[in-house]
Protein backbone atom coordinates (compact mmCIF):
# COMPACT_ATOMS: atom_id res chain seq x y z
CA UNK A 1 0.00 0.00 0.00
CA UNK A 2 1.50 3.31 -1.05
CA UNK A 3 1.37 6.51 0.96
CA UNK A 4 -0.58 9.47 -0.34
CA UNK A 5 1.62 12.08 -2.00
CA UNK A 6 2.99 14.74 0.31
CA UNK A 7 1.74 18.17 -0.62
CA UNK A 8 4.04 21.06 0.23
CA UNK A 9 2.73 24.32 1.67
CA UNK A 10 3.65 26.05 -1.61
CA UNK A 11 1.55 23.52 -3.55
CA UNK A 12 -1.29 23.99 -1.05
CA UNK A 13 -1.14 27.75 -1.56
CA UNK A 14 -1.22 27.39 -5.35
CA UNK A 15 -4.17 24.99 -5.10
CA UNK A 16 -6.06 27.31 -2.74
CA UNK A 17 -5.55 30.29 -5.09
CA UNK A 18 -6.85 28.17 -7.98
CA UNK A 19 -9.88 26.95 -6.01
CA UNK A 20 -10.69 30.50 -4.95
CA UNK A 21 -10.46 31.71 -8.54
CA UNK A 22 -7.80 34.29 -7.76
CA UNK A 23 -6.44 36.37 -10.60
CA UNK A 24 -2.70 36.07 -11.19
CA UNK A 25 -0.57 37.68 -8.51
CA UNK A 26 2.41 39.70 -9.73
CA UNK A 27 5.22 40.77 -7.41
CA UNK A 28 7.03 43.84 -8.62
CA UNK A 29 10.72 43.96 -7.77
CA UNK A 30 13.46 46.47 -8.44
CA UNK A 31 15.46 49.27 -6.95
CA UNK A 32 13.40 51.81 -5.04
CA UNK A 33 14.95 54.45 -7.29
CA UNK A 34 12.30 53.20 -9.75
CA UNK A 35 9.26 53.79 -7.49
CA UNK A 36 7.53 55.92 -10.14
CA UNK A 37 8.06 53.19 -12.75
CA UNK A 38 6.80 50.60 -10.25
CA UNK A 39 3.61 52.63 -9.78
CA UNK A 40 3.12 52.69 -13.56
CA UNK A 41 3.78 48.93 -13.77
CA UNK A 42 1.28 48.36 -10.95
CA UNK A 43 -1.34 50.33 -12.87
CA UNK A 44 -0.71 48.37 -16.09
CA UNK A 45 -0.71 44.98 -14.33
CA UNK A 46 -3.91 45.82 -12.45
CA UNK A 47 -5.55 46.87 -15.71
CA UNK A 48 -4.25 43.86 -17.72
CA UNK A 49 -6.69 41.72 -19.66
CA UNK A 50 -8.58 39.54 -19.24
CA UNK A 51 -9.42 40.48 -15.63
CA UNK A 52 -6.44 42.24 -14.12
CA UNK A 53 -3.72 41.01 -11.81
CA UNK A 54 -3.29 41.37 -8.09
CA UNK A 55 -0.10 43.38 -7.62
CA UNK A 56 2.28 43.43 -4.66
CA UNK A 57 5.32 45.70 -4.61
CA UNK A 58 7.65 47.51 -2.23
CA UNK A 59 5.61 49.75 0.02
CA UNK A 60 8.44 51.82 1.52
CA UNK A 61 11.22 53.77 -0.13
CA UNK A 62 13.91 54.08 2.53
CA UNK A 63 15.84 56.49 0.28
CA UNK A 64 13.08 59.07 0.70
CA UNK A 65 13.23 60.75 4.13
CA UNK A 66 10.39 59.85 6.48
CA UNK A 67 9.96 60.00 10.28
CA UNK A 68 9.40 56.22 10.44
CA UNK A 69 12.97 55.53 9.33
CA UNK A 70 14.83 58.68 10.34
CA UNK A 71 16.97 56.87 12.92
CA UNK A 72 19.80 55.06 11.06
CA UNK A 73 19.83 52.07 13.44
CA UNK A 74 16.07 51.63 13.16
CA UNK A 75 16.28 52.11 9.38
CA UNK A 76 18.77 49.25 9.05
CA UNK A 77 16.54 46.93 11.09
CA UNK A 78 13.56 48.03 9.02
CA UNK A 79 15.43 47.21 5.79
CA UNK A 80 15.99 43.64 7.01
CA UNK A 81 12.32 43.34 7.94
CA UNK A 82 11.18 44.78 4.59
CA UNK A 83 13.46 42.38 2.68
CA UNK A 84 11.83 39.45 4.51
CA UNK A 85 8.38 40.87 3.79
CA UNK A 86 9.20 41.21 0.10
CA UNK A 87 10.38 37.58 -0.07
CA UNK A 88 6.94 36.64 1.30
CA UNK A 89 5.34 38.68 -1.49
CA UNK A 90 7.45 36.78 -4.03
CA UNK A 91 6.40 33.46 -2.49
CA UNK A 92 2.74 34.50 -2.70
CA UNK A 93 3.06 35.65 -6.31
CA UNK A 94 2.55 33.65 -9.48
CA UNK A 95 5.21 35.65 -11.28
CA UNK A 96 7.70 38.46 -10.76
CA UNK A 97 8.08 41.64 -12.78
CA UNK A 98 11.45 43.38 -12.42
CA UNK A 99 11.22 47.11 -13.09
CA UNK A 100 14.06 49.36 -14.17
CA UNK A 101 17.28 49.31 -16.14
CA UNK A 102 19.52 48.58 -13.15
CA UNK A 103 19.80 45.46 -10.98
CA UNK A 104 21.42 45.85 -7.56
CA UNK A 105 22.34 43.18 -5.05
CA UNK A 106 18.91 43.10 -3.36
CA UNK A 107 17.03 42.79 -6.63
CA UNK A 108 19.50 40.16 -7.88
CA UNK A 109 18.81 38.14 -4.70
CA UNK A 110 15.05 38.52 -5.24
CA UNK A 111 15.36 37.27 -8.82
CA UNK A 112 17.40 34.27 -7.65
CA UNK A 113 14.83 33.53 -4.94
CA UNK A 114 11.91 33.74 -7.38
CA UNK A 115 13.66 31.45 -9.85
CA UNK A 116 14.54 28.98 -7.08
CA UNK A 117 10.78 28.74 -6.45
CA UNK A 118 10.11 28.18 -10.16
CA UNK A 119 8.39 31.55 -10.58
CA UNK A 120 8.48 33.15 -14.03
CA UNK A 121 10.44 36.41 -14.02
CA UNK A 122 9.74 39.20 -16.53
CA UNK A 123 11.73 42.39 -17.01
CA UNK A 124 10.74 45.86 -18.18
CA UNK A 125 14.33 46.00 -19.48
CA UNK A 126 15.23 42.39 -20.49
CA UNK A 127 18.89 43.32 -21.10
CA UNK A 128 19.44 43.57 -17.32
CA UNK A 129 18.43 39.94 -16.67
CA UNK A 130 21.45 38.56 -14.77
CA UNK A 131 20.88 35.12 -16.34
CA UNK A 132 20.47 36.35 -19.92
Amino acid sequence: MSSPPVITPVEMLADAKKQLGFPRIVAICGSTRFMAEMAEAELRETYAEPRGNIVVKPGCDLKTPHPLWSDPVEAEALKVRLDELHRSKILLADEVLVVGDYIGDSTRAEIAYARSLGKPVRFTHPAVDPDA
